[in-house]
């Protein structure tokens, strides 16, 4: 049995999603262009954007299409902090249990400074609250994500904005994650967000597609020169990837959102399996993402148990895709201060919500399986 539980990796394309893709094949010439098989892809990019604008409840002016959301992310901040680094007005502030574009781009600032989390991976708003009357003259840019793709952790964006805004600052939310859990409405978050980034291939659209809403107030300045969307990202248009994510919004389905599976096999590994624990807020606080379980083995390698539940077919990770390849301790684990013994015993397991009983019964007694079996060859290797 083959039962693929990465879905904070990336998501399948439908059927429908597919027959959609293929009849935009023969649409082949560049938005750019003023003749006839130009205009074709321009008005296919028109139409997505009116469909993601929907969406989330913005104008359609103020949507951006990027190369990921990782570009989106980057160009959030340094579009705002770049124009003239050594003079510009912004004292960076961001989560630690960001993604890495996230971290990595507001660590290259002159001016910026980590924010704390609690142990659950929320963000500190004491810590925040005091950090931000520390700005002196400067105009806080705060960076964070509304939803942890590795703990599943939620922030409460409503609350930081208005802290943000208190003190005259600019808040950047990292969607990514939160966005194919909850219905975002920016008539409403627009009080409270400045800038919001999103990718997608979360959603089930192309990957190589992102997503950039900014208020109309605010300027970027544009990291990749052209003429392309507003002039803000140069280079011609991914049309198939803005074109599946455009047809992915319109066809979403938040009625599907479901923490049954998820919660089942927690329960069971809970009750069957000694000496694990959940990292990030409880199952039942409702301050997790719904589809998220990330689970500490102690004693096991959590590189080892995934392997070996692929060999199962099952389909985990040990974490963040894009840090995939890394073996340095997670920055989100870090932050929350696990204990580093268990920091490489972790594995996560992400849920559609659509999978059957048989499967995630499969999960269960596969997971057990797997973790007593490296737990007695570990025992064996100590003589």
């Amino acid at each position: 049995m083959n039962v693929y539980l990465d879905y904070a990796a990336t998501t399948d394309l439908t059927d429908d999603m597919k027959e959609y893709l293929t009849l935009l094949l023969n649409v082949w010439g560049n938005p750019s262009s003023l003749h006839e098989e130009g205009q074709k892809p321009k008005q296919i990019i028109r139409k997505a954007r009116l469909s993601v604008a929907e969406f989330i409840g913005a104008r359609p002016e103020d949507i951006y299409f990027t190369p990921s959301g990782s570009a989106s992310n980057t160009l959030a901040v340094k579009g705002l902090t770049s124009e003239n680094p050594k003079r510009n007005p912004y004292t960076v502030f961001y989560s630690p249990t960001s993604h890495k574009s996230m971290r990595t781009a507001c660590e290259s600032c002159i001016s910026h400074s980590r924010l704390k989390v609690n142990s659950f991976g929320e963000t500190d708003l004491t810590y925040l609250e005091h950090a931000l009357s520390q700005s002196g003259k400067k105009i806080p840019l705060v960076c964070i994500e509304a939803g942890n793709s590795e703990l599943g952790t939620i922030n409460d964006v409503v609350k930081i904005g208005s802290l943000v805004h208190k003190h005259k600052g600019i808040l950047i939310v990292d969607a990514t994650s939160y966005i194919p859990f909850y219905q975002i409405d920016l008539h409403s978050w627009q009080k409270h967000v400045d800038i919001l980034t999103f990718s997608g291939h979360k959603l089930h659209a192309l990957k190589g597609t992102g997503v950039l809403w900014k208020k109309k107030n605010l300027t970027l300045k544009p990291l990749v020169f052209g003429s392309q969307e507003q002039g803000l990202i140069g280079g011609t248009e991914n049309v198939l990837g803005v074109a599946s994510l455009g047809r992915a919004v319109s066809h979403f389905d938040y009625s599907s959102v479901s923490t049954a599976g998820r919660d089942r096999v927690y329960h069971f590994i809970q009750q069957n399996i000694p000496c694990c624990y959940l990292a990030g807020p409880p199952v039942e606080s409702g301050r997790r993402l719904p589809h998220n379980l990330f689970l500490c083995f102690q004693g096991v390698e959590g590189e080892a148990l995934m392997l070996l539940l692929d060999m199962h077919g099952i389909r985990v990770s040990t974490g963040s895709a894009c840090n995939g390849n890394d073996i340095s301790p997670s920055a989100a684990l870090t932050a929350i201060h696990m204990d580093p013994q268990d920091i490489h015993s972790c594995i996560r397991l992400s849920f559609s919500g659509h999978e059957s009983k048989e499967e995630l019964d499969y999960v269960c007694h596969t997971i057990k399986q797997c973790v007593l079996t490296l737990r007695e060859l570990n025992a064996e290797s100590r003589f």
